[in-house]
């Protein structure tokens, strides 16, 4: 019974993880598929920032913070406001998470957390559609990314931080090839596809669309999440 209600998700996650003895779930549940899917958003969220916004990553901080230090050594494709601004909410979201959390456990949070990401997705695909600044959408989707990586990071999936592949990419070149490096191809393969899918689609048809896939893919993630939660008091 409890198989068949996983439906496709405990496969995946056992390609990633290898399950437990006796049939049970690998050590962190469905969780590495959803974040699959959540690293395929922050390929979306940052070509709709960097595409339509000003030049600005609000998934990808590293690069954001570099695009500050050029902003202010005088780039003027760069704008320092909407670079901070994405840094400085990106913040706040995730402070945000820590908050939302309070002592819970982080996999039973994990749905409710990407759902709230999925209500500021949607309010910045809101502020679009009704034509509104391009700060306001920054702020918006940063965070919510924000949150989103929290989520990442109080869960603690090895490989699958679902916005920094740099890491990742060193792993697959300096480790010996083994489950590890499937996981790691499989999530720049999901940032690489989810920047292309959104570029696509905010170039040709304009940002509402690439904000309204996303918000989709998060609710499907917070609805999943929320059906294959752990019972309480299982393994985190």
């Amino acid at each position: 019974m409890r198989s068949t209600r996983r439906g496709v998700l405990r496969p995946l996650a056992a390609l990633l993880f290898p399950p437990e003895p006796e049939g049970a779930d690998g050590p962190h549940g469905v969780l590495p598929p959803l974040l699959v899917v959540l690293t395929f958003v922050s390929g979306l969220v940052d070509a709709v920032s960097y595409l339509a916004m000003d030049h600005v990553f609000v998934a990808n901080m590293t690069g954001n913070v570099a695009f500050l230090g050029f902003a202010l050594a005088g780039d003027r494709e760069l704008s320092v406001g909407a670079s901070l601004l994405a840094f400085l909410a990106f913040l706040a979201g995730a402070a945000a998470a820590r908050r939302l959390r309070g002592g819970r456990a982080a996999p039973r949070m994990f749905g409710p957390l990407v759902a709230a990401q999925a209500g500021l997705v949607a309010a910045a695909l809101a502020v679009t559609t009704g034509g509104a600044g391009r700060l306001a959408v920054v702020l918006l989707l940063a965070l919510g990314m924000g949150l989103q990586n929290a989520v990442a990071y109080r869960n603690a999936v090895p490989d699958l931080t679902t916005t920094v592949v740099t890491r990742t990419l060193t792993g697959l070149a300096v480790a010996p090839w083994g489950r590890a490096s499937l996981r790691r191809l499989v999530s720049v393969a999901a940032l690489f596809l989810g920047a292309l899918t959104g570029g696509l689609l905010t170039l040709h048809h304009g940002p509402r669309w690439t904000l309204s896939v996303a918000v989709v893919l998060l609710l499907g993630v917070a609805a999943a999440a929320h059906r294959h939660r752990r019972p309480r008091g299982g393994a985190a």
